[in-house]
């Protein structure tokens, strides 16, 4: 039982969860990383302790984030499509945590799981009882021979929704697009929204035709994985989109490189060999990965993933029974998107406070669930949802979700964004349970 900020419990949580005053050096839980999983997590642990009537004392969770602004991410492919300005999906990171939660504005150095400490980057030493990891994972874009420097030149017609400061050259590519071939490319491998590659070569291939280019603009999709999605029944609803419209489709094509002076990108092939390929506009999905400074922690697997049960996102091995992961650093087999992250924080909620308050986890268990609203024109999207196994996991019975609906794309638009900014982001956004936090038993 968790009262006046101390901890009693079987003889397990007595020894590995005990009890101490908040300091600046000792956390009851520490949240690593400040995006949308640890945000939302942080917020969901301590409301659930109140709502147990056992109440985490001011400074009891403490979030390690050195960023200076927080990013909904799913917004850039908007930006891209000339549909909201950037501005919107990027607010200051200090004011959207809560004071009751201490911000150690630092990064992780090291983990040292064994004493349930860690090291930042300025060398300070912080102890937990738990420690949730939501780090996300990095975007290489040096995996690429010549995209750092192709992206910052405004001439050079290559452009990518995967930052910030990219994402509004997606918009201003497409629009002084007159004529000639466009490439949208995805890598094999894990990515943030494998579906957002292809969403914003839809919008583009629809705003070509909305303003007369579409005659004489070509759009190719160039993939490095085999299929159009991983998931049956909507990769074979966008191969059928893509042939209908007229879309080029390579698959297995990796991008390797690029040559801005020359307008050419290179792609490995799954032979070995290479091809160059000519582009008037080139829209890039860097490859993606585990961040450097977990691949060598004790934490991760061998592929540098948080290793975790993907029902019950604890740790793997039971010496770090006490370590949690969330979202894209972990090594759970499902889309890295935002909408997996609303289904995985209150399972991780759930069990990480019985562990505290009983030593046991709970009976909550994560299936896998996921979506992607996959933008497929304006006024129009395809609202794909899985689970484990890639199997469909869908929300509205009524409906086909493998056909294009007007109602899905305005919850991209609208419903998501709004929903994200002042409700998820605060620990009291559910995904389809809307503010009703999920029950298990």
């Amino acid at each position: 039982m968790l009262a006046a900020g101390r901890l009693t419990a079987t003889s397990f949580c007595t020894r590995r969860f005990a009890s101490s005053a908040a300091t600046s050096d000792k956390f009851k839980i520490i949240v690593v990383g400040a995006g949308s999983g640890g945000l939302s997590v942080a917020n969901q642990l301590y409301n659930r302790f109140e709502a147990a009537g056992k109440s985490l004392n001011s400074g009891d969770i403490a979030i390690i984030d050195s960023a200076e602004y927080h990013y909904y991410q799913p917004g850039w492919t908007l930006v891209g499509s000339g549909l909201r300005p950037k501005t919107d999906f990027r607010k200051p990171l200090a004011p959207l945590i809560p004071k009751y939660i201490t911000h150690i504005s630092d990064s992780v150095q090291s983990f040292a799981p064994e004493s349930s400490s860690l090291t930042t980057n300025s060398g300070r030493s912080v102890s937990y009882d738990a420690l949730v990891v939501a780090t996300g994972l990095q975007i290489n874009w040096d995996g690429i021979k010549g995209l750092p420097g192709a992206l910052t030149d405004s001439s050079s017609g290559v452009s990518s929704i995967y930052s910030y400061d990219t994402c509004d050259k997606v918009w201003n590519d497409i629009e002084k697009l007159d004529s000639g071939s466009a490439i949208f490319t995805q890598p094999a491998g894990v990515i943030k929204c494998a579906g957002a590659p292809q969403k914003i070569m839809w919008m583009a291939w629809d705003r070509f035709r909305k303003t007369s280019r579409g005659d004489k603009t070509s759009v190719n999709f160039y993939t490095g994985m085999p299929t159009m999605f991983s998931v049956k029944k909507y990769s074979d609803a966008l191969n059928a989109l893509r042939e209908e419209r007229g879309v080029g489709g390579y698959f297995q094509h990796n991008l390797v490189a690029i040559d801005t002076s020359n307008r050419k990108a290179s792609f490995k092939k799954a032979d070995g060999s290479t091809v160059d390929v000519g582009y008037s506009m080139l829209h890039v999905t860097p490859p993606m990965g585990p961040l450097n400074f977990l691949k060598n922690s004790p934490i991760v697997d061998s592929a540098g993933w948080v290793a975790v049960d993907q029902g019950t996102l604890q740790h793997v091995k039971p010496e770090y029974s006490n370590i949690f992961a969330i979202g894209d650093c972990s090594s759970l087999p499902t889309s890295k998107t935002a909408a997996a992250i609303i289904a995985q924080a209150p399972v991780l909620t759930e069990n990480l406070f019985s562990l505290m308050d009983t030593g046991k986890i709970s009976l909550a268990r994560y299936d896998g669930y996921t979506s992607c609203p996959l933008l497929t024109g304006y006024g129009e999207l395809m609202l794909a949802e899985f689970k484990y196994g890639l199997e469909p996991k869908e929300s509205f019975a009524w409906a086909d979700q493998s056909k294009p609906n007007r109602l899905f794309y305005h919850l991209k638009k609208d419903l998501f964004p709004a929903a994200y900014w002042n409700f998820m982001v605060k620990g009291q956004w559910f995904g389809n349970k809307g503010l009703l936090r999920p029950t298990y038993s």
